[in-house]
């Protein structure tokens, strides 16, 4: 079904509670075997049907609507570099050689953000549907594209859509790819033509995915059931500024200017800086009733199918440029690697786009990452400039609570009317469904519209004396800058083109969602760095980490920062530049609240500690050297740790045994160390017995049960006196999840043996822990059993890659279903090496468990000397044909560290091509 989706309504693939053995997949089983198990004349058209939906590559084709010839030169990979004389002609042919090779997926992307993936799927997609409507991500696209884009994108998207409808012209479903064929068995849809807006609308996906801190915000209020205000306040420790260094350092922001400025001495001004608080905005505790319905509406946001990510949790990346002075070369190197879910196909698109001449009438020369469905390059270097991007996890969304009165809510002491829509949901094998979907003028959806539960909103709320009386409950409705049209898409087209620096900033300048860390180099030996986006100013006190109060009017936005008052960076004195999530800047030199909820910094401050030893030692960094930080797996949290479990006397002889495991261990987390399997299997216990089971149920891992107190507010629970809960969330969202947060929690805490929070009750096979060590020494002995039932009672056998493993799903048909259709199109496992935030960051969920969540989604080093001498690698492979070559013939070389020729030049170029299709007009 859809990606991480299931035909039951609002659950996962392969987890508890989906609906199974329809009818139609049985039937669908039946021919999927047909097709596939050799049987007569269906092993026969199985063969034909996955030939026939391959790209031709070589030889040429006629295109309607070309102005010229186009060459399209695959590398052996399956990369295409595409070289045309106009600017229509060169996006027309990438949108008809992306269609060659992921048209599927497009058009999957396209029913997801236009919340029509019932259209292809059925019934069991109407509930994300409904959400995706109420969004209405397609809406706000086609307003950009009819109101705010420039004339020149426009004019590329609509010969980029071209290319595509030039691709599907006279193809039957059966003809464009495996998948079709297998739905045309349960469904009689048939691809329809690709517009402009379905590009512009993928934008707005991936800025869900990136959108902040919403999870953070919905899991404070919901923590404040079983947590006090201080409880909470330890688990949301305050950036450490003096240990990891923000991203800009050599600037700050002026109030006399009321600009951004690099060097100097400046005046900041009284700002708006807060700390996180503990519960609903302006009042310590969040409702009872509202700390239901936050989880539920949890679980609707869970359900949404990603775009990039982990639906919101664990997005990071890294990114990093180092100044020509430093540097074998002379000039920068540049690198990047964004940390997303895993997918097949892989999210990214390795591409060329090259004009034979660069003029007014064809202006790129431009090579990278794109998305298959959009023109152009998203990341990546052209003959001039190389830039990269990281997440900045900037906030720009807010909950707010909306008390319905009638057919409006309140504002102000007034009642306003909602602006109301009706949206019609068009379902394969069932009938149509109508919903409506209700904004505030703010343009903010009731997200609670959406849910019969999420109407109650709180019901049971304890608010503060001003709120108006509950009647009914309060409504949740959402303010987010992606809802807002803009100019994202003008953006990337700028990009592709920029020549220098102040062309760079003004490409950054229309980028409005998601907020990222662009960083910059150049031929000319400049290195940048700028944070852009749509960011909203918000009243003085309301820092956008809990829900707010709607009908008090202090609470909305107030305005979005000016460019000129970004935080930017130009050839700093220390000639390097990294960005890996962490605060962009010291809260004492900004007065404007970016965000509550940075990344925690602890793969910032490695790859820091990485370039500063080389420079250090006086030696010059080279492409291998870039690549070599991106593989770095040490583990900071190990040597924060390991110190205290040596110490601690183990009576167990077993135990004690793989205690040994960490005397000497380099904290290095490779695929095959032992030691790096029972450390973080003891970190998971850790965090599992201090903070994990303390945790109320809307936070801990579904079906995961626990004997508690019924508020547990002060410490443990009353063995006496206990309820029986069971978790809820899904194990890869579930907390604690053991990332660089948890990290500094522990910090903060680890020299106070005696703190609460090491205190766990006893249970049936253990007696309580009073203090650290005897908490650690409780998770040792789980740790122990745990890998004994998992991996064996011998730990020669042991190994990290052996928990810690990849699964590539085709993030449709891949994801349930009969396991012959799975076997076909899903690939894996691989054995990894890297953790939680680790330079290699191969992200896992320590409250779920071990298995590989995300990763670098892919990695390059752009050389600027010399673009030739660049390198790069995807995730899985070029292709979307589930039996291409290319499918994912480049994840063995990822999951190795390893990295391709990047070539570039026009003679690279013809030196790597192993095919050449010329497109006609």
């Amino acid at each position: 079904m859809p990606p991480n989706t299931t035909a039951s309504s609002g659950q996962k693939p392969g987890k508890s509670g989906r609906k199974k053995g329809r009818k139609a997949r049985l039937f669908l089983i039946v021919l999927v075997l047909a097709l596939f198990g050799g049987v007569a004349y269906g092993g026969y058209w199985g063969v034909s049907t996955v030939r026939a939906s391959f790209p031709q590559t070589k030889g040429s084709l006629t295109l309607d609507g070309l102005s010229g010839p186009v060459d399209v030169k695959r590398d052996g990979n399956g990369i295409p570099q595409i070289y045309a004389s106009s600017d229509e002609d060169l996006f027309m042919a990438q949108g008809y050689v992306q269609a060659q090779d992921r048209f599927y997926e497009m058009d999957v992307r396209r029913h997801m953000t236009s919340g029509r993936l019932s259209e292809m799927f059925g019934s069991g997609q109407v509930k994300n549907d409904e959400f995706l409507r109420t969004m209405g991500w397609d809406r706000v696209a086609k307003e950009e594209y009819d109101k705010k884009l420039s004339a020149s994108t426009k004019k590329y998207l609509q010969a980029y859509a071209k290319g595509v409808n030039a691709y599907l012209k006279g193809k039957d479903g059966k003809d464009i790819s495996l998948e079709y064929a297998a739905l045309g068995f349960t469904n009689d849809y048939k691809p329809q033509e690709w517009t402009p807006v379905d590009s512009v609308a993928w934008l707005k996906a991936m800025a869900w995915d990136l959108r902040g801190n919403m999870q953070d915000e919905i899991d404070r209020s919901l923590m404040t059931s079983r947590l006090g205000p201080k409880q909470i306040a330890d688990l949301y420790p305050e950036y450490p500024y003096g240990r990891n260094k923000a991203i800009t350092q050599e600037g700050q922001y002026d109030s006399v200017t009321g600009s951004y400025v690099q060097g100097g001495s400046t005046t900041l001004g009284s700002g708006t800086q807060s700390t996180a608080g503990t519960g609903l905005a302006g009042n310590t505790t969040a409702p009872n009733g509202l700390q239901s319905q936050l989880s539920k509406l949890y679980n609707v946001l869970d359900n949404v199918p990603t775009a990039v990510g982990v639906n919101g949790n664990g997005i990071g990346s890294n990114s990093w440029v180092v100044a020509g002075k430093y540097t074998i070369t002379g000039k920068p190197l540049l690198a990047n690697d964004p940390h997303l879910s895993a997918s097949l196909p892989s999210v990214w698109y390795q591409m060329g786009l090259h004009c034979t001449s660069v003029s007014s009438k064809c202006q790129y020369d431009v090579s990278g990452y794109t998305f298959a469905g959009m023109p152009g390059v998203v990341i990546g270097h052209n003959q001039d400039i190389a830039w990269g991007m990281t997440n900045s996890a900037v906030d720009v969304t807010d909950l707010y609570l909306e008390k319905i009165t009638g057919e409006g809510y309140e504002r102000g002491g007034k009642v306003l009317p909602f602006t109301t829509r009706r949206e019609t949901i068009k379902v394969a094998g069932g009938a149509d469904k109508t919903i409506v979907v209700r904004e505030t003028k703010d343009g903010m959806p009731l997200l609670s519209d959406r849910d019969d539960e999420l109407v109650k909103v709180g019901k049971k709320a304890t608010v503060d004396s001003g709120a108006p009386d509950r009647g009914d409950g309060y409504a949740i409705a959402l303010r987010w800058t992606a809802l807002d049209p803009g100019n994202s898409m003008d953006a990337v087209f700028q990009l592709d083109k920029a020549s220098n620096w102040t062309e760079f900033r003004t490409a950054a300048a229309s980028f409005d969602v998601p907020s990222q860390n662009l960083i910059y180099a150049d031929t000319n030996n400049h290195i940048g760095y700028q944070l852009p986006g749509k960011i909203p100013i918000r009243a003085k006190g309301d820092d956008g980490s809990l829900p707010s109060p709607g009908w008090d009017s202090k609470y909305k936005w107030t305005g979005y920062i000016k460019q000129s008052e970004l935080p930017y960076e130009y050839d700093p004195k220390r000639g390097y530049i990294v960005t890996a999530n962490q605060a962009v800047v010291d809260k004492d030199k900004y007065p404007y609240t970016l965000t509550t909820d940075w990344g925690y910094g602890t793969r910032s401050q490695r790859i820091t500690d990485l370039i500063e030893a080389k420079i250090k030692g006086g030696g010059k960094i080279s492409t291998d050297d870039m690549r070599q930080m991106q593989l770095d797996d040490s583990s900071e949290i190990a040597k924060l740790i390991v110190p205290k479990l040596l110490k601690i006397d183990v009576a167990d002889k077993n135990v004690r045994d793989a205690q040994k495991l960490l005397e000497g261990w380099d904290y290095t987390q490779d695929a095959d160390s032992a030691a790096a399997a029972y450390f973080n299997a003891t970190w998971r216990n850790i965090l599992k017995l201090a903070f994990g089971n303390k945790l109320p149920k809307e936070l801990r891992v579904k079906g995961q049960c626990l004997n508690v107190a019924p508020v547990d507010t002060t410490g443990p629970a009353d063995e006496n006196q206990t309820v029986r809960e069971c978790g809820q969330r899904e194990a890869d969202q579930a907390q604690p999840d053991g990332g660089d947060r948890w990290f500094e929690v522990v910090r903060k805490i680890i020299d106070d043996p005696n703190n609460d929070w090491w205190k766990a009750p006893k249970t049936r096979l253990d007696k309580a822990a009073d203090n650290r060590d005897e908490l650690f020494a409780r998770a040792m002995k789980d740790a122990r059993w745990e890998l004994t039932a998992k991996l064996g009672k011998d730990m020669d056998t042991w190994s990290w890659g052996r928990l810690h493993r990849l699964f590539l799903k085709n993030q449709t048909l891949g994801t349930e279903g009969p396991g012959v259709l799975q076997y076909m199109l899903n690939r894996g496992p691989w054995k990894l090496g890297g953790g939680e935030a680790t330079v290699n960051a191969t992200g896992w969920n320590a409250a779920g468990g071990y298995g590989v969540v995300w990763v670098p989604s892919m990695r390059m080093v752009v050389n600027l000397d010399d673009f030739d001498k660049s390198k790069w690698i995807n995730l899985s492979g070029a292709s979307g044909h589930a039996y291409s070559a290319h499918y994912t013939d480049q994840t063995d070389k990822w999951a190795k560290g390893e990295l391709l020729p990047w070539s570039f030049s026009g003679n690279a170029v013809d030196k790597s091509t192993s095919d050449t299709l010329v497109l006609k007009p």
